[in-house]
């Protein structure tokens, strides 16, 4: 189904505010699940709102979020997420970033005790717009091998970088340490849909296109030692560097079993210690066209940067809609029914 941006984000935030959540903090959390579904990235958007409902009814979830600063000093951030909505933190700790990075140059933020933050490109993409290059880290419950290995160990662990460009939007890198985000695994599965093949083993260790097969079996890591070095390195300091936290002991957000124990890292570099903002854009620019135009592969028409397909994704789900699965809508639509909330979503 095809809904309009602003419908959606309205009734998630009332839907928030009706499971507890605080107007501001609900405003956000929406805005935030919103431009993960207008960017396509439907893994982490609107698709999260059962769960959180889920986690409320066990008690699983604090909210109102209340979050705690465990150190603040200098260049450096420290936060519990008080197991609450992972957005809230995550925001907060790059604001902390982007405000440390005016007055230091760089700025670190580690959140612990928390939940799922969602797409990681919404929060690099707030040190772009200050004219900062963002980045982000989180780890995850366990759900990909170790290179070698055939059983979950480490989270999918994303990482995203973000930069400011002079013309257009900025360059930001948003990808898992694993070939997909476990999510797309749960989509084919709700979908009823094959996965391709190299995503996923079975639980016997065997390479599966069978979803079912590939959620009780593990992930792969991409670019198989590479990707595994890099999950066990998000894993260090998203984990343990934040007191939060790792490796198997992380619980999952998609079942009601217990807090899930989360950690994030967050990082603001000003560029304007190095260079002027605007020469650095105007150089990332022509850098980004220089990639453009450079010769294409047979059969390649347009050559893509990072975040280029989800930013045009986002423009064109403002004025046509965004599409959600129509599952997702009849779940949402129930909660709705059963807070007594009036509003509904409907087809644009």
């Amino acid at each position: 189904m095809k809904i309009a941006a602003d419908q959606l984000m309205e009734v998630i935030n009332q839907l928030l505010q009706a499971l507890g959540a605080e107007d501001k903090e609900a405003r956000l959390v929406a805005e935030i699940l919103v431009q993960a579904d207008m960017r396509g990235i439907r893994t982490h958007g609107c698709a999260f709102l059962p769960l959180i409902a889920e986690r409320c009814a066990h008690g699983l979830l604090n909210i109102p979020t209340k979050t705690k600063r465990i150190t603040d000093e200098g260049a450096i951030t420290h936060i519990d997420g008080n197991n609450g909505l992972g957005q809230i933190a995550a925001v907060e700790a790059m604001q902390a970033c982007t405000h440390k990075a005016r007055k230091h140059g760089i700025a670190l933020s580690l959140i612990r005790n928390t939940n799922h933050i969602g797409f990681l490109g919404y929060y690099t993409l707030m040190a772009a717009a200050e004219g900062m290059i963002g980045v982000c880290a989180t780890n995850a419950a366990a759900s990909v091998a170790p290179w070698g290995g055939a059983e979950p160990f480490f989270g999918s662990n994303p990482l995203s970088i973000a930069a400011p460009v002079a013309k257009g939007a900025p360059i930001v890198l948003d990808m898992s340490a694993s070939v997909v985000a476990r999510g797309k695994i749960r989509r084919a599965l709700r979908l009823n849909e094959n996965i391709p093949l190299g995503w996923a083993l079975d639980e016997t260790g065997s390479p599966t296109t069978d979803p079912a097969e590939a959620i009780k079996g593990t992930l792969l890591p991409i670019a198989g030692h590479k990707g595994s070095g890099l999950a066990l390195f998000i894993d260090l300091m998203c984990g343990l560097l934040s007191g939060s936290k790792y490796g198997r002991d992380l619980l999952t957000f998609h079942k009601p079993i217990g807090p899930t124990g989360v950690g994030a890292m967050f990082m603001a570099i000003d560029i304007g210690r190095f260079m002027p903002r605007a020469h650095f854009e105007t150089l990332l620019s022509d850098y980004v066209a220089s990639i453009r135009n450079s010769r294409k592969a047979a059969g390649v028409e347009r050559i893509f940067v990072p975040g280029e397909i989800e930013a045009d994704k986002a423009e064109a789900s403002q004025s046509q809609g965004l599409e959600v699965d129509s599952q997702i809508i009849e779940k949402i639509n129930l909660l709705l029914e059963q807070k007594d909330l009036a509003i509904r979503i409907e087809e644009k």
